[in-house]
C-alpha cells in the first residue's frame, strides 16, 4: 500500500544518528544534549505512531515520552546491531501493544474488536465539520485509521509504515504467521476502500 505521504518511509542509507549516538552514550552523567537532538529527529515521528497504533491521541504524547525515557535509559545496552532508529522502533511497538494489552485485554489480537467502526460508519465520519478539519492526506489518513478494528489496524501499521516482516508482526502480536498474512491483506483493502471513500466525501463537500 503506497501511503500518500512518504513520512513514513524508512532510510537505507547509513544510520545518520551515529555520531549523535555515541556522543549520548558516552555523556557524562546529567548531559543530555546529544540524546535531545537524537529526540528532536524522532519524537514527531513516535508521536504519531503511538496515536495510530492506540487510537488514542490525547495520551499518544505520554506514551511517546515513556518511549524516550525507555530508550534513554536503555543506551547503555544497545549493542548497536541495528540502528537506532530500529532500536527505538522497537521499544515504541512494545509499549503500545503492552499499552493496549493493559487496556483492553485481547481485543487487539482477538479474532473480532469490540470497538470496531464499522464500514458505514464512515458516514458519520463525513460531515461537514470534520471533514473540513480533514482536508489533507495525513489527515484523511488519520480518520480511516482511526475507523478500521485494531485486528486489521495495527498489523497493518506495523507492517506498512514501520515496515516489520509478517513474521516479526506475528512475533509482536502473537498471532500465526498464516494469520498475519491475511490481515494485512485484508487491512490493505479496508484502507483502500474507506480512505476512497472519505476522500470522495470530503471532495464533494468542497465542490459545495
Amino acid at each position: 500500500m503506497n501511503y500518500p505521504s512518504n513520512e513514513w518511509s524508512r532510510s537505507s542509507a547509513a544510520d545518520p544518528d551515529e555520531q549523535l549516538l555515541q556522543e549520548a552514550r558516552n555523556a557524562p552523567e546529567g548531559d543530555l544534549r546529544a540524546f535531545e537532538q537524537l529526540v528532536l529527529r524522532y519524537q514527531r515521528r513516535v508521536v504519531a505512531n503511538c496515536r495510530y497504533i492506540t487510537r488514542e491521541p490525547n495520551n499518544a504524547e505520554d506514551l511517546a515520552q515513556d518511549v524516550l525515557v525507555k530508550a534513554y535509559f536503555g543506551l547503555a545496552r544497545f549493542e548497536g546491531k541495528s540502528s537506532f532508529a530500529g532500536w527505538l522502533q522497537r521499544i515504541k511497538i512494545n509499549h503500545c501493544l503492552d499499552y493496549l494489552r493493559k487496556q483492553g485485554g485481547r481485543s487487539f489480537v482477538g479474532l473480532e474488536d469490540q470497538h470496531v467502526h464499522e464500514f458505514d460508519q464512515l458516514k458519520d465520519l463525513a460531515t461537514a465539520d470534520r471533514l473540513t478539519e480533514a482536508i489533507s492526506d495525513q489527515q484523511l489518513i488519520g480518520e480511516v485509521l482511526d475507523s478500521m478494528p485494531s485486528t486489521l489496524r495495527i498489523p497493518l501499521l506495523l507492517c506498512d509504515m514501520d515496515e516489520l516482516t509478517y513474521e516479526e508482526v506475528a512475533q509482536s502480536l502473537g498471532i500465526s504467521l498464516s494469520a498475519t498474512k491475511m490481515r494485512v491483506k485484508r487491512a490493505r483493502e479496508e484502507f483502500r476502500a474507506r480512505y476512497r471513500k472519505l476522500q470522495s466525501a470530503a471532495e464533494a463537500i468542497g465542490e459545495k
